[in-house]
């Protein structure tokens, strides 16, 4: 008689098979980690020698399949003798690198000869082919849609860009059995009705408004079940589900029903790592070592329940929550609580960026969570002031003793000359110009959050263009810019 384990203990020994390549895919990350790429905002330019040095190895093939709007090359890389076909692409978003960093560490792992027998089997089981950054033209600006102002992502019906009808004929080409489409989310979203960020979050998108599961459809959550127990070991509860309601202009969806697995993966915030160099490492692990069960196709024996286990994405974060502080209005005291967020805007040539930060929400945000939080209980919000000896220039500010002028009340300082090229302060002062009139502090959704937390007649924080600074610590933390204004 035929002794069957249950699935439970399948699933155990699928992940017990891949923990220590897990482990030591980790662990050995940064000898492959592509160095050059270690900014998210990744050019085109920056790709072409890596992706030419592929072209004179003899175990890659690399081919020109198709071209963006403004003339930029498509090219599509491609590794292994395998009946199963894994089509791999990245940045059909712009603004979205970081599955496109992850796409070269993964190339760097697979030309290296190391974890032999673990390529072997994937190399041999599997074709894998890479397409990395879909939407160039995007990303050289570091906008989310093509030079046409269309979202790629939303063209699979009518393809209407060159990008998408690339995306389309490769994919057919292929008939590639698993598809893995990678993007980038806000760092807003956590995982449901918990304080953690949605570090990555999954969809099997569903391929009909029914949301029916047939066997395609079934293996990409099975291989979603695989990832998230990984993402778990390094980013504990920092996993989260897309809403699978069917959108039918999507690639995503459409993939899934023209017979492909499709597996989005979105990279969303992690604390501490705004260039997203942990989410990229994340990824790396991930997504060999899903590779890695789909060559052995130890996958199948997932319980397909377990992808519901997966808490849903919300998006209930902010980057600096304040709560219950006293404002003071029109001669009251009020208790309020503040939801405030750091927007980045891009410098000139899409390079770098500075913050523009906003107060979000105002009032009980007590189901919301913070990457900081503060309980401000007992502080009361109260104006910074303009110091009142002005400074001539930039070096001006080199004098400066800014922590003791935050204790001092003051959040503002006169300059006479700001240069023009100047779009940001590099000290927690706000820079304003000689006749620029300071507006009256107002709690208001969309204003900048720059005031004083004061207790006992003592400034205890400053909250300058969202950071908060404790001044007992003396340290600016996180900070990276206050504002100009002329």
């Amino acid at each position: 008689m035929k002794f069957l384990l249950p699935l439970f203990l399948l699933f155990s020994l699928a992940q017990a098979q891949t923990s220590d390549l897990t482990s030591s895919l980790y662990e050995t990350y940064d000898k492959y980690k592509e160095a050059t790429l270690d900014k998210r905002r990744i050019k085109h330019s920056q790709l072409q020698p890596l992706i030419d040095a592929y072209r004179k190895h003899p175990d890659f093939r690399v081919n020109k399949v198709g071209e963006s709007i403004e003339g930029r090359e498509l090219s599509l890389v491609s590794i292994g003798k395998g009946d199963i076909s894994v089509f791999l692409w990245s940045q059909m978003h712009g603004d979205e690198p970081t599955a496109t960093q992850a796409i070269f560490d993964i190339l760097n792992f697979l030309k290296s000869d190391d974890f032999k027998n673990e390529k072997r089997a994937i190399l041999e089981n599997c074709t894998l082919h890479f397409l990395p950054m879909l939407n160039p033209d995007g990303a050289e600006v570091f906008q989310r849609r093509n030079r046409l102002g269309i979202d790629v992502n939303r063209d699979a019906l009518r393809l209407q860009s060159p990008e998408g009808q690339t995306l389309k004929r490769v994919r057919d080409s292929l008939e590639a059995d698993f598809g893995f489409n990678l993007h980038d989310q806000s760092t807003y979203y956590n995982a449901e009705r918990t304080e953690k960020p949605a570090t990555i979050s999954y969809l099997a998108p569903a391929y009909n408004y029914e949301k029916d599961i047939n066997e395609v459809r079934a293996n990409a959550m099975k291989v979603i079940v695989f990832m998230n127990n990984i993402i778990q070991k390094y980013a504990p509860g920092q996993v989260g589900r897309y809403n699978d309601d069917f959108e039918p202009r999507a690639f995503g969806d459409n993939i899934q029903k023209w017979g492909t697995s499709a597996i989005l993966i979105e990279s969303g915030g992690y604390p501490g790592d705004v260039e997203k160099q942990e989410i990229r490492k994340l990824n790396y692990v991930s997504i060999l070592s899903a590779l890695y069960t789909i060559a052995q196709g130890s996958y199948k024996d997932i319980p397909l329940e377990r992808y519901n286990e997966i808490p849903e994405n919300d998006r209930k974060l902010f980057d600096l929550k304040i709560v219950n502080a006293t404002f003071p209005l029109l001669g009251k005291n009020y208790q309020i609580d503040l939801g405030i967020n750091r927007l980045e805007v891009n410098k000139e040539g899409y390079n770098d960026f500075w913050y523009s930060s906003r107060v979000w929400d105002i009032g009980d945000l007590s189901t919301y969570y913070g990457y900081e939080t503060l309980d401000a209980t007992g502080y009361v919000i109260r104006p910074g002031k303009v110091y009142p000896t002005p400074v001539n220039n930039m070096a001006g500010l080199e004098g400066l003793d800014t922590f003791a002028l935050l204790r001092a009340g003051y959040t503002y300082v006169r300059m006479q000359n700001i240069p023009k090229e100047k779009l940001s302060s590099p000290v927690a002062l706000h820079i304003v110009g000689k006749n620029y009139k300071i507006p009256d502090l107002a709690m208001e959704v969309g204003v900048n959050p720059t005031f004083l937390l004061e207790k006992n007649g003592k400034v205890g924080y400053a909250v300058i263009n969202g950071f908060l600074i404790n001044l007992s610590e003396g340290k600016t933390g996180n900070f990276k810019n206050a504002m100009i204004y002329r």
